[in-house]
């Protein structure tokens, strides 16, 4: 690995050879996403327990100070929306040359496996890797399933999470599920966590944070379940000990109802 990819990836994966990912992209199909409204407000708290911040180049320009960011993750597709025909028909939205310009740590896009775009998916990712190597930019790809949530199971998840990894990708997002090991193990690079909509409760995703760390992936990327949690700092220190300490749900549980008791005095 060339020195460039090599501390690009030591950024964002720790030391620990774990990582925190806090995505706040979701504007990019979704809009103003409720507790997302004010980009930085909801951000600044949060950057200092944040291994890394996945977000796109218009909300990092107005809403992350520079001299106080950390390692950066661009979203660079996107071209559809909510209200479109169809979220999985995705371009490549910004250029590696924007990447580079914004001193970013890695770029991330969204492959859409079994939909009637999945060749068009798969072939940005490829080019984006082409592109990414070329300078020493690593590419994380998310397999995305669009509004159709019942794909969330291992034997989809680890059909898209291989096919990305063998496109080129330095690390896949993808969504927890029963049987997780599964995914893991066939994917050959590092794989994080994505949530989705929030849950009904914090130990919930305590316990699946928890369960997919044991079966191998690396950490997360969660946003709704933090930001839009009542109180987001507790929640994503919670989530740190988890992932870097390997505290167990009701450990994290613990510290959510402390902080969240601090918080409250």
């Amino acid at each position: 690995m060339e020195w460039g990819m090599a501390n690009r990836m030591a950024q964002l994966i720790q030391s620990d050879g774990h990582c925190l990912f806090l995505p706040v992209d979701h504007g990019y199909f979704q809009g103003p996403t409720r507790k997302l409204e004010e980009p930085r407000k909801t951000l600044e708290p949060l950057l200092p327990y944040a291994d890394a911040v996945f977000i796109t180049r218009g909300v990092l320009r107005s809403s992350v100070d520079p001299g106080k960011a950390k390692p950066i993750i661009l979203r660079v597709s996107g071209g559809a929306s909510m209200v479109g025909k169809d979220l999985a028909n995705e371009g490549i939205t910004t250029s590696m040359e924007e990447a580079i310009r914004l001193n970013v740590a890695a770029v991330g896009i969204s492959v859409f496996v079994g939909t009637d775009y999945e060749k068009e998916s798969l072939l940005n990712l490829a080019k984006l890797v082409d592109d990414g190597e070329r300078y020493g930019i690593p590419v994380m790809a998310v397999t995305a399933v669009g509004k159709e949530l019942e794909k969330r199971d291992a034997r989809y998840l680890s059909l898209a999470s291989r096919i990305a990894a063998e496109l080129g990708a330095r690390v896949v997002k993808t969504y927890w599920c029963e049987n997780f090991e599964k995914v893991t193990k066939g994917c050959p690079v590092p794989v994080v966590m994505a949530g989705g909509p929030k849950v009904d409760t914090q130990r919930q995703v305590f316990d699946f944070v928890y369960d997919g760390m044991q079966k191998g992936a690396v950490g997360v990327n969660l946003g709704r379940n933090i930001w839009q949690d009542e109180y987001p700092v507790a929640m994503i220190k919670a989530l740190r000990a988890v992932i870097h300490n390997n505290a167990t749900p009701k450990e994290a549980e613990e510290i959510y109802n402390s902080e969240k008791s601090g918080k409250k005095k």
